[in-house]
């Protein structure tokens, strides 16, 4: 296997909407450098990309794969990504490591709405991007709405380098103003001849030349100069001006590709070469504290985990990407996440399935390591005593939850182990292990997530799991003060048990009145865990309650605050006063005004007129304009409030206010009513009423679901 140096190696992650063709693409440059020598299909289950069998399945990808290749001496690490919302998780990974984003773009739809999304990442990134217009070929191909649309959404950055001859059934030749050569293929595709411009198409074709020189000239004052002088600019200029405004994200260069038929593709990959930027080039990754880390191949060995993929017959399969030095097989280096040495055991190249170990791994370039002992993604491997640590990605915030549920007792830990093990390969997941609900809740990025992650639980774990709505974390408060007590006597003929205790019970408020019949002794105010607060008040005088049974009353409130009266959810927002009770010389412990306090809690709470607070999210939906009047009435049925609404173009972003239990399914219904064109986030705002007349449900629930065990 060949070690390639920095500069001959471009890191390129193919971006699109689902069914743009991007796995297609893949497997003909596979094809195209002789890496395959037969392309697989993806109808046919048989490409190198897709080859999970869940992908296979649903004839999309699920996963992001790492190709290899070798295009005249340059080695492309090719990065083949999923096209669906519901596996950003696989994306961003992929986004963070590459040096250059392939766009494809289905020539039928223009551009879709995960390519927005998409696109807005490598801005966030700064990835100089390149589109392609793929399957000109189709009947209802339409090249200019497509430019059309890019130009609308991404800037006039967009210039076209390429366009289609003819679209359709007709399709067999595309004109490239950049070389002002018309490229004609074979019916099977294939290398092309290059012909002349067909007189047919000169006028267009040069008016697109002199748009792409003008576009490279203006981004360059020198290159400005050369062409007011002498009206032309000449390849190499052209090549060196593309290259600065592909870095600084100034031109964005559009293609045409028939991947299916294996037309275009060669002049996509020379391009890559010639003009997309090597990893010494391109926009250094930071550190923790957004520094930037100038890569040197010359310098200690670095190296980032950005995937971790199982394997069968391996386990942990951790990607990496190179950023100082080169790594080998038996170096020992520091984890600057957890400060311990890891040896580097194998590693290895890989396309698709199929993995190639190798000797040596160079800055810049892309591998991948097995048995990296306490290694994760996000950690950054370094030489001992240096103390590097490159910024984490950032996977999404999980939109949509479910709870899962053992259909046998017994698998406990197998489930918990699972669960653990999915979360070490995908962060856009998270487990939540909820003793307050009493339920364990997986949080993903969409319906079609969740049921991935069901797939591996059932046929990789083989665990006998189903789905089950999740409960809502609810909250329990009161509304007005009220005095309660309780006396606790119990005698079993031994020693017994007393303990008498009156409480005063008030809904906590920002300033509080005092009362002229009662003297604080001691005051204590707690955070609850759960969110608000607790404040509890020592009243008592003449010693009617012992100080050492203070705690013990404490602790029986706050057990039952946990466990609330209403709805079995948590209690907050308190100010409780124990004023009186009494005690026994004898009988009286711990244990009986730790009962006693709890009764007296429980009874007073369900007299102080008690309310269910649930929690409300802050979302924020981004949608196309002709679906936001559909969009803001679901958000009405589903008792949500509108803040405000933004406009970026075409597109518009509404801020809304939605209690938790109205969202569950949200992002499903989302994609449903706006024909899968809109997304949405959300972030946990505040804690809000209950409607009366859905608190008494809620609490018929409880009470159902507690005598049903």
């Amino acid at each position: 296997m060949n070690v390639y140096q920095p500069e001959r190696i471009r890191n390129v992650v193919l971006l699109g909407h689902s069914g743009s063709g991007k796995t297609t693409l893949a497997e003909t440059m596979l094809f195209e450098t002789g890496t395959i020598r037969r392309r697989g299909s993806v109808l046919k289950k048989t490409t190198t990309s897709d080859y999970h069998e869940i992908e296979k399945e649903k004839q999309k990808s699920v996963f992001s794969t790492f190709l290899n290749l070798d295009w005249r001496g340059d080695k492309i690490n090719l990065i083949d990504t999923p096209g669906t919302s519901d596996y950003i998780g696989e994306v961003v990974g992929a986004l963070r490591v590459a040096d250059t984003a392939l766009f494809i773009i289905n020539a039928e739809n223009g551009i879709e709405v995960q390519t927005e999304a998409l696109w807005k990442y490598t801005e966030e990134y700064r990835i100089p991007s390149l589109l392609i217009v793929n399957k000109p070929d189709s009947n209802h191909s339409n090249f200019q709405k497509a430019v059309d649309m890019a130009k609308e959404r991404f800037g006039r950055g967009v210039v076209v380098v390429q366009y289609p001859y003819s679209e359709g059934e007709d399709f067999h030749a595309i004109i490239d103003v950049l070389k002002m050569t018309m490229y004609e293929f074979p019916e099977e595709g294939g290398k092309p001849d290059k012909l002349p411009i067909p007189d047919s198409h000169k006028a267009q074709a040069e008016l697109l030349h002199n748009e792409l020189v003008e576009s490279v000239a203006e981004n360059d004052e020198t290159l400005l100069d050369v062409y007011l002088e002498q009206g032309e600019l000449t390849e190499s200029q052209m090549r060196e001006g593309l290259q600065l405004s592909l870095l600084k994200r100034e031109l964005f260069p559009i293609f045409c590709n028939c991947a299916a038929r294996n037309m275009g593709t060669g002049r996509v990959m020379g391009f890559i070469g010639n003009v997309a930027p090597n990893p010494l080039e391109a926009n250094p990754p930071k550190d923790v504290n957004s520094e930037e880390k100038s890569l040197n191949e010359d310098g200690d060995p670095m190296m980032f985990m950005f995937k971790n993929s199982a394997e069968s017959h391996v386990g942990d399969l951790l990607y990496f990407k190179v950023y100082g030095g080169s790594v080998q097989p038996g170096m020992d280096l520091q984890n600057n996440s957890t400060g311990n040495l890891v040896r580097l055991s194998s590693l290895y190249l890989t396309n698709g399935e199929k993995r190639e170990e190798i000797n040596q791994v160079k800055t810049g370039d892309i591998g991948a390591a097995v048995k990296l002992k306490d290694t994760g993604v996000n950690d950054t491997l370094t030489a001992k005593g240096t103390q590097v640590k490159l910024e984490p990605i950032h996977f999404p915030t999980p939109v949509i939850r479910t709870a899962v549920r053992l259909k046998k007792e017994g698998d406990e830990d197998r489930l918990g182990n699972a669960l653990h093990q999915l979360q070490r390969e995908d962060l856009s997941m998270q487990v939540e292990h909820s003793q307050e609900l009493r339920q364990v809740i997986i949080h993903g990025q969409g319906k079609e997530h969740l049921a991935v992650i069901k797939y591996e639980l059932q046929n990789r774990f083989d665990l006998d799991v189903e789905f089950v709505t999740p409960r809502i974390p609810y909250r329990e408060t009161i509304t007005k003060a009220v005095r309660t007590h309780y006396k606790h006597k119990k005698q079993s003929g031994g020693a017994g048990q007393f303990a008498e205790v009156n409480l005063l019970i008030e809904p906590l408020r920002d300033s509080m009145p005092e009362h002229s019949d009662l003297k604080v002794r001691d005051v204590q105010e707690i955070d609850l865990d759960w969110g608000g607060k607790l404040v509890f008040r020592n009243c008592i005088v003449g010693g009617v309650i012992d100080n050492r049974f203070i705690p013990a009353i404490l602790k029986g409130i706050m057990e039952k605050m946990e466990n609330g009266p209403m709805s079995s959810c948590r209690v907050r927002d308190l100010r409780i006063s124990v004023f009186d009770g009494a005690m026994h010389s004898v009988d009286s412990n711990d244990a009986a005004f730790k009962s006693a306090a709890l009764m007296a809690f429980k009874k007073g709470f369900m007299d102080a007129a008690p309310k269910l607070m649930e929690p409300v999210y802050e979302i924020l939906v981004t949608v196309p304009a002709q679906y936001m009047g559909d969009v803001m009435s679901d958000i009405s049925t589903r008792r949500g409030q509108i803040q405000g609404m933004d406009a970026e173009g075409s597109i518009q972003k509404i801020k809304a206010q939605v209690p938790l239990e109205e969202l569950d399914h949200y992002a499903t219904h989302l994609k449903s009513i706006t024909k899968g064109s809109a997304s949405y986030s959300r972030e946990f705002s505040h804690y809000a009423a209950v409607p009366r007349d859905r608190q008494q449900q809620i609490i018929n629930e409880t009470m159902a679901l507690d005598e049903t065990g």
